[in-house]
Order: structure tokens, then C-alpha cells, then sequence
């Protein structure tokens, strides 16, 4: 196991032609924001190059932008650190998160028709057979997608441009709760979908608060490592 904490082979090596740069900076960014490089983990350039098989320039210079995004702490005569959030960090951004979801969940409900609601339907089902399985992995991932889809039911393209500002950093902060959370948060979802097949937009916009806040309470009761 290196620094890192990425075991040998965890990481496939990056395809070329193409903005490298760009390649190493998502490739580092998911990796992060799935925690497989954990809050306060040293980041060392010369065994993240080995891993992404590319040279340090361009794992440098991702870095220095995932340090100007704030998922990257570079401090003075020790390197880089992935950045340890605080608890009033995550707060307010989960706080975002239930205004942003709680709008969407009641547009959805106004405009999503049968396609869009036998799409939920399928993602619940994914999620589901996730938890079921402990892959928080999927669980997660496919977490994010539910509600990437209701964001799109809602048609309203602003909206889901904030929306996409703050997803990371939502995955970022569900991940280490996403087995706490369990069937619960599924279950949750299953009572969106109902408010939304059944065009009630108030009893979506609820249901949707209710659940996005369980998720914020979760993250601040969570065991600390």
C-alpha cells in the first residue's frame, strides 16, 4: 500500500490523445470524491503519476486546481492534503441542497410524465438491490442518479445547472453515511416517486426536504474516523 492508500492496480491508466491535464484532474476528483483518497490523506505527485501512468506535470497541475476548488489543501514545506471538511462546510452545503432538491421534486411532480416516473421506478429498484447487496459503492452512485434524474424531470435548466455546482460535493459528503442511511433513504424515495406520479406538489416538496435533511442530520451524527 503506498502513501496514497490506492492499492496497486486500483486505478486504470489514463487513455491518450487528449487534455491530459484534464483526464488527471477527474480522474483525482472522483477518487476523492468516492473516498478512495480520504479527507486529510497525503497526496503524493510521484506515486499518483505511478498510478495514473502519466509524468508529475500534469498530476501537479490538477493539484493546484483541485486546491483552487477547495477539495485540495497545498500547505508550505509539506505537500498536498485532500482537504478535511468542516462541519459548517457541510452543513451549508447540504443546507443548498435541500432548497435546490425541494424545488426540483416539485417541478417534477408539475412535468414528469409516465417515462420519467417508470426511470425513477428503475433507479429505486438499482438502489435497492445495491443495499441489499452492502455495495455502497453502487448505492451511492446510483443515489446520485435518482436525483440527477428528478433534477431533469423538472425542466428547469438553471436549476439543474446549480444543482450540478453542489453534486460532488453532496456525493462527497453521502458516501460515508450511505450505509447509515440503508434501505431508509430508498424507502424515502419510493415515497417521492408516489407524490410525483401523483402530481402533489406540496407532498413532494415535503417529502423531498424530509429526506435530503434525514441525509444532513446522518452526515453530522456519523461516527468520526
Amino acid at each position: 500500500m503506498l502513501s496514497t492508500g490506492l492499492p496497486q492496480g486500483s486505478v486504470p491508466k489514463l487513455e491518450r490523445p487528449g487534455p491530459l491535464r484534464d483526464r488527471v484532474y477527474e480522474a483525482l476528483l472522483e477518487l476523492i470524491t468516492t473516498r478512495a483518497l480520504r479527507p486529510g490523506q497525503h497526496l503524493v505527485e510521484s506515486e499518483l503519476a505511478g498510478h495514473l501512468g502519466v509524468s508529475r506535470q500534469p498530476v501537479r497541475e490538477a493539484l493546484q486546481r483541485l486546491n483552487t476548488e477547495g477539495w485540495v489543501d497545498l500547505r508550505p514545506a509539506q505537500g498536498a492534503f485532500v482537504h478535511e471538511p468542516t462541519e459548517a462546510e457541510a452543513d451549508q452545503l447540504l443546507t443548498v441542497r435541500t432548497l435546490l432538491e425541494a424545488e426540483a421534486a416539485r417541478l417534477a411532480a408539475a412535468n414528469a410524465g409516465t417515462a420519467g416516473i417508470a426511470a425513477l421506478e428503475e433507479l429505486c429498484a438499482r438502489g435497492e438491490e445495491a443495499v441489499g447487496a452492502d455495495d455502497v459503492d453502487a448505492a451511492v452512485a446510483t443515489n446520485a442518479r435518482f436525483h440527477a434524474k428528478v433534477m431533469e424531470l423538472a425542466g428547469n435548466t438553471v436549476l439543474a445547472e446549480l444543482a450540478a455546482q453542489v453534486d460532488r460535493r453532496v456525493r462527497w459528503y453521502y458516501t460515508p453515511v450511505a450505509r447509515q442511511r440503508g434501505s431508509q433513504s430508498w424507502i424515502e424515495h419510493r415515497d417521492l416517486i408516489a407524490a410525483i406520479a401523483d402530481r402533489d406538489e406540496q407532498r413532494a416538496t415535503d417529502v423531498m426536504r424530509a429526506h435530503t435533511e434525514h441525509t444532513r442530520a446522518t452526515y453530522h451524527a456519523r461516527p468520526r474516523d
